[in-house]
């Protein structure tokens, strides 16, 4: 009985493992400034990393802020709809992510269980670029949209 839950359990981690190694999303992606669209004092997303973290996966994001001062924010959770808490960004709490297909994904970000921010997160076909496309508002109340496009490092 013992061997067949050791080998269940590896199993089960290997499967994991591969989902998680297997989205196109998992990697490094610098900014492309010139093909992103910004409001002005809006901030910006620099460099991200998505990676393993057991079950889940982490993202960690480096970047400015609108007044150009450095950023750094963590994400650790599932790609499955389902909240999981932010730290490093005072603008959000949590962050969602659900996958619609291999290149699309819905993103909600929430502020204390409000959404101030909805998008979707799409990976261009040959795996190089991702574009990120958030609607949503600003902490005084503006309404913002946003355009950022990754190129895969």
């Amino acid at each position: 009985m013992k061997t067949r839950n050791i080998a269940l359990t590896i199993v089960m981690c290997l499967a994991a493992l591969t989902l998680c190694f297997a989205s196109p999303m998992m990697g490094t992606w610098k900014l492309n400034e010139a093909k992103s669209k910004f409001g002005p004092g809006a901030s910006k997303s620099l460099t991200v990393v998505y990676e393993a973290a057991g079950d889940a996966i982490k993202c960690t994001i480096d970047g400015v802020d609108g007044q150009g001062k450095p950023t750094h924010t963590e994400w650790t959770g599932k790609f499955d709809g389902k909240d999981y808490p932010v730290t490093g960004d005072p603008n959000q709490s949590t962050r969602s992510v659900k996958v619609i297909n291999d290149h699309k994904m819905d993103v909600d970000v929430k502020k204390d269980g409000k959404v101030t921010a909805s998008g979707t997160i799409e990976i261009a076909a040959d795996g190089k670029s991702r574009t990120v496309t958030l609607h949503g508002t600003d902490p005084t109340g503006k309404k913002t949209t946003s355009t950022a496009v990754y190129d895969k490092q």
